[in-house]
């Protein structure tokens, strides 16, 4: 079958020459504004860390596109395509072989039907989420907001409205911080397979439906007029023909296109062009407080990162009236590059406390939907995701939570009890949380925390001689990490001579307390229930 020739234009969906400048002028911002310009000497030199995200510490993101349509959680719109992948055997049960039944298919199943954004950010609101963050494109190459610049797109297709639009305008009417997140420079690899076939079996060698697929095969459709090669993003890699077994199929991905690369694809010059026009109109349109990159080791696809970053600051900017307002965050950027955003840490946490605020995001679920996960009550519990999230404020950290929604725009009955308990407990506690700053040290107890991006598989479950200390101006607060049997908490990490007062938050009575060799020992009353963390204030005990 000869090669599907996409145009220039039809790949860039019309984009104009010119668009998308690396930065603003300095006459824009005024004659005194520090310009941005979009080199790492530029952007490390001149970036600093909001002082309301160093405030904030506490987010939630809606993790939600098209993937979320047959309810079967992560990358379902690769692995659909991975002969012998469970997401395979859930698309061939419920939709049909992917060589006639391919992802674009399943676009229009997206329909919100039932979202009602209002209620789930007063929800997330009362969880203590200070900023919210909103997907704008996943790796599936669909852009979630009312772009310019790709029709793919679902003011069009699926839910047929400005998704991040909707929530950014609901964000600030609540005054909380607004974020949106860009996963669409690793489309060009990562949606590969869908131009592969099975290597075994009755349909073997039948090229999935990306392979086939042109504009013409849209009439009638929702996608009528637009080019699916466009959103598949080109054969840069397919799978050679001749594999005969799921195995060597799979293995040949694995050492091909799974490389999880931060550069432009090499045969296709207008990717890059292209998702560099996508991301600043979704900055112009919506002026996010803060741009999640999920991208590892560099800015997405080179020169294109540095000139988006370059212009969210810069724009942020013009926006604010100073610099450092806004903010960029990445994964794993080396030393010399580090400074330029914040850094995220995916899955995972720091072991010490960071010199510079950072971010790490996590889900409860999977990313994106998964019912067998909601049936089998198998999400983070209230008690984990508070104990994450002190661990993570006591190193200098925010917690970013994803909660994953239904196709349909609803949360499950799970979701809402997990969401609750958490603002209770917030209700109570977040005067330890929000505003501070790290103490001396960030805590003590026999539980290890080992650092590093997706590595929280790993993590023991703390205990209730787990503490987490944090601060404000000279006032200590240690947070236990659950309640004693022995109804009685010992700090044995911090100068216990200056202490006293201790209170317990959502209790009016002082504590009775007594110092020992080595710390202090505070006394728990005997009625005391609660079970997630219990949050302890010490005034001005670090006073020097």
């Amino acid at each position: 079958m000869n090669s599907i020739k996409t145009s220039r234009r039809d790949f860039l969906g019309g984009l104009s020459a010119g668009l998308g400048a690396s930065h603003i002028s300095t006459t824009a911002l005024g004659a005194e504004a520090p310009v941005f310009e979009p080199t790492w000497a530029s952007l490390t030199s001149k970036f600093a860390v909001p002082d309301w995200f160093r405030d904030a510490k506490f987010g939630i993101w809606a993790h939600w596109g098209p993937q979320c349509v047959p309810m079967a959680g992560d990358w379902y719109g690769r692995r659909m395509y991975l002969q012998g992948d469970w997401k395979y055997r859930h698309h061939l049960k419920h939709y049909g072989h992917p060589s006639r039944t391919g992802y674009v298919d399943l676009l229009d199943g997206w329909t919100a039907e039932r979202w009602e954004p209002e209620k789930l950010l007063d929800l997330y609101q009362r969880a203590g989420a200070k900023y919210f963050m909103a997907l704008a494109v996943h790796h599936d190459n669909f852009d979630t907001f009312a772009s310019t610049h790709h029709p793919w797109n679902a003011t069009r297709i699926g839910p047929k409205r400005d998704v991040v639009g909707t929530w950014e305008r609901l964000v600030r009417e609540r005054g909380m911080k607004f974020a949106i997140s860009n996963h669409g420079s690793h489309a060009w690899h990562w949606f590969q397979p869908a131009y592969g076939y099975d290597p075994e079996g009755p349909l073997k060698g039948a090229r999935y439906d990306a392979w086939r697929l042109t504009k013409s095969d849209g009439r009638g459709k929702s996608w009528e007029g637009l080019d699916p090669q466009a959103l598949y993003t080109g054969r840069s890699m397919p799978l050679p023909p001749g594999m005969t077994s799921i195995k060597q199929a799979n293995d040949w991905h694995e050492a091909h296109d799974r490389v999880w690369t931060e550069a432009s694809p090499p045969h296709n010059p207008y990717f890059a062009e292209l998702w560099k026009a996508r991301a600043i109109d979704a900055i112009d349109r919506y002026r996010p407080d803060l741009l999640y990159f999920d991208d590892t080791g560099d800015l997405p696809l080179g020169q294109a990162g540095l000139d988006v970053t370059a212009h969210l600051y810069n724009r942020g900017i013009e926006w604010h009236g100073v610099p450092n307002q806004v903010a960029a965050t990445a994964k794993e950027l080396p030393p010399e590059k580090a400074a330029a955003v914040i850094d995220d840490v995916e899955r995972g946490n720091l072991s010490e406390i960071a010199k510079e605020p950072w971010q790490s995001d996590t889900c409860i679920g999977d990313w994106f939907y998964d019912e067998g996960v909601y049936m089998r009550h198998e999400y983070k519990t209230a008690t984990t995701v508070i104990h994450r999230l002190c661990d993570t404020v006591s190193k200098n950290g925010n917690l970013m939570l994803s909660i994953p929604i239904r196709p349909d725009g609803m949360l499950d009955a799970d979701e809402h009890a997990i969401l609750d308990q958490i603002g209770d407990w917030m209700q109570i506690n977040s005067e330890a949380i929000f505003g501070s700053r790290p103490a001396p040290i960030f805590g003590e107890g026999p539980t290890k925390v080992p650092g590093g991006m997706m590595d929280e598989h790993s993590n023991e479950p703390f205990t209730a001689a787990d503490i987490r200390y944090t601060r404000k101006d000279d006032d200590l607060y240690a947070i236990a990490l659950g309640l004693p049997a022995d109804r009685k908490v010992r700090l044995n990490a911090i100068d216990t001579s200056a202490v006293q007062f201790v209170r317990l938050l959502g209790e009016a009575a002082p504590l009775p307390f007594r110092r020992e060799a080595g710390g202090l020992t505070i006394e728990l009353p005997d009625n005391l229930s609660r079970s997630h963390a219990l949050v302890f204030h010490l005034p001005s005990v670090l006073r020097n």
